[in-house]
Order: C-alpha cells, then sequence, then structure tokens
C-alpha cells in the first residue's frame, strides 16, 4: 500500500462525533465530485469517484449522518479498463431535499466539481469544520508522496477559485499551501515536511503523521551525519593538500641550499615535517623540541614557503635571462 493510501484509508476509519462536522466533509465530496442532475422533475444526487475510499467514506456518512442507504454500482473505466468507477447515488426526493438543504445546495444542478464555488460559510465557520472539510476534499481529490523519497501533498480541482478558497481554509492553521496551473487543472501543493505533519494533524491521520516524522527524524539524522563526514572530508583533503605542498617547499629548499643553512626553528619544523607527512599543524607542534602552539607552526611554514617561492622565482630570471641571451646571439 502506497503511503497516500494508508492516509486515505486512516481517514476512511476517521468520523467527526458532531453532526455539522459530519456534513462539512460531505459537503467537500460533494462539491469535488458530486453531480445534483435532474431527470423527469425528480432530483438524483450522484457521487462518481475512481477511488474506493472516497466512496466508502461518502456511503457511510450518508448512512450516518442523515440515515439514508446510498444506491451504489461500480463500472470499468472506458478510458481506462483496469479502473473502476464507482458511483453511489441519492435518489429518494425527500432524502434529496433533505441533504441538499443540509449543504446549502437549494436550486443547483450540474456537475458540482466543474463549479466556482466551493462550500458555503456557514457550514466551515468552526475550526472542527474546516478540519473535516480538508479532510474530505483531500480524500477526493488529495494525494501525498512517500516521504521516503520527496515531501509533497497536493490536491487537484478544475477551479482555481476552489483552489484558492481551500487555500485560504488552511492558511487558518498557519499553513502555507501553493497554487500551480498544470494543464486544465489547479494544483493547491505543500511541499515543505514540517507542513505536510501539520496538514495530517489538521485532518486527524495522527497514525500516519508519526510515521512521516519517522521518516522525517531518520533523513534529518543522516542529513547531519553526511554533513559532518563532507565537513570532515573537505578538511582532511585541505589539509593534506597542505602537507603536501609544505613537502615538495622543504624538499626544495634542502636540495637548493640545504635545510642546515635555515635557522634553528625553521629546520627543526622542516625536518619534523618530513618525518611526520600526515600530521596536523597541532600534532606537528607536540613534535617539536619545545613544543609549539597551531598558529606558530603555520607561522614558520610559511616562511618556508616564502624561501621555496624566491627559490623558484630566482631560478625564473635565470632561465629567462639565459634565454634572452640565447635569442639576441642568434641560438635556439
Amino acid at each position: 500500500m502506497s503511503f497516500s493510501s494508508q492516509v486515505k484509508e486512516e481517514l476512511v476509519q476517521h468520523i467527526g462525533s458532531a453532526r455539522h462536522c459530519q456534513i462539512a466533509e460531505i459537503a467537500a465530496i460533494v462539491s469535488l465530485c458530486g453531480r445534483l442532475t435532474e431527470f423527469h422533475g425528480r432530483k438524483i444526487l450522484v457521487v462518481h469517484t475512481e477511488n474506493f475510499s472516497v466512496a466508502k467514506k461518502y456511503f457511510t456518512l450518508m448512512k450516518k449522518t442523515f440515515s439514508i442507504i446510498s444506491d451504489t454500482a461500480v463500472r470499468r473505466n472506458a478510458y481506462l479498463k483496469k479502473s473502476r468507477v464507482y458511483t453511489v447515488a441519492v435518489q429518494e426526493q425527500e432524502d434529496v431535499l433533505r441533504v441538499t438543504e443540509a449543504l446549502k445546495l437549494e436550486g443547483q444542478t450540474g456537475n458540482m466539481g466543474d463549479r466556482d464555488f466551493l462550500v458555503n460559510g456557514l457550514l466551515v465557520q468552526s475550526s472542527c469544520c474546516k478540519r473535516a472539510f480538508i479532510r474530505g476534499a483531500f480524500l477526493s481529490s488529495g494525494s501525498v508522496t512517500d516521504p521516503r523519497k520527496s515531501y509533497h501533498l497536493e490536491i487537484v480541482f478544475t477551479s482555481e477559485k476552489k483552489a484558492g478558497a481551500l487555500q485560504e481554509m488552511i492558511a487558518s492553521f498557519d499553513i502555507d499551501a501553493k497554487i500551480v496551473a498544470r494543464k486544465k487543472y489547479f494544483v493547491l501543493y505543500i511541499k515543505e515536511g514540517r507542513q505536510i505533519v501539520d496538514i495530517l494533524n489538521v485532518m486527524e491521520a495522527h497514525l500516519s503523521l508519526m510515521d512521516l516524522e519517522n521518516v522525517r527524524i531518520l533523513k534529518e539524522i543522516s542529513g547531519a551525519v553526511n554533513r559532518q563526514v563532507n565537513c570532515e572530508t573537505a578538511n582532511i583533503n585541505k589539509t593534506v593538500s597542505a602537507a603536501v605542498g609544505q613537502i615538495n617547499d622543504i624538499k626544495l629548499i634542502r636540495n637548493k641550499i640545504g635545510l642546515e643553512k635555515l635557522p634553528e626553528e625553521l629546520e627543526q619544523t622542516a625536518l619534523a615535517r618530513l618525518e611526520y607527512p600526515d600530521a596536523t599543524l597541532k600534532e606537528l607542534g607536540s613534535a617539536l623540541s619545545p613544543p609549539v602552539g597551531k598558529s606558530g607552526v603555520n607561522h614558520r611554514l610559511r616562511k618556508l614557503r616564502m624561501i621555496a617561492d624566491s627559490i623558484r622565482e630566482n631560478e625564473e630570471d635565470q632561465y629567462g635571462n639565459k634565454d634572452d641571451q640565447n635569442w639576441q646571439a642568434g641560438r635556439p
């Protein structure tokens, strides 16, 4: 089971205790998946969905909230042979009237999913009803990726106004959702792990929330370890690179003028570096007699580098003067 399916299965099991919250969740499902049709003077309220969890939750809510046993049907999707479309319909006129009055849909007909209007504000005045509505919206048209791969939760709408209305509702819980156009749809999405945890809490998917939190903790620990390893590796590389340069400088001085010609403290430092090529500055200072601090060792090594650079410059000048003399004499 995918993480998205896991979340939805948990949300299906959660039924709000208050009737007004149940109505708010029904309103979300109808707003995104519902159709109110009129046939020979009779109105029929139908919910179409390819998600069994949505059909199951809607059927349960209608039974618990209105004591309505809805008609259900399952058929194959004409375009996707392996997919199924679940239909949950309310056909008794008294039942349809009770539901439409409760959802504030009097006088409405057609596909609810195509309307710009999301929900009557009277149905989502309280915080608990907003939670229920967001839960129903996610169940109807939402998904969330496996947090082990990435953090991404989204709810898809056919109308930008609907997406904006739910965005405002989610913002009341201090969650910053974004909206982006994707082909003919508008997608409300959240990509920050902490905020996905928050919205799962809003929808009361507490078990899934704990699973996501565990993944987040492991990722943070792994990231911290990787950063520490990378930092230490960079420091080691830097130390090794510096030591190689210092050894090259010392060998040049030894070959050209001899280390014995250096002042005693520089000679001692140069010999210690040759003997301990992998030592840090602190370790190198401890090997000297008397011991020298890290800054003192660094100062001596800089002096050795300056001497080596001076030798290199003199050699370049000598080669350059020789080339000039050969050119003036016409010799190659």
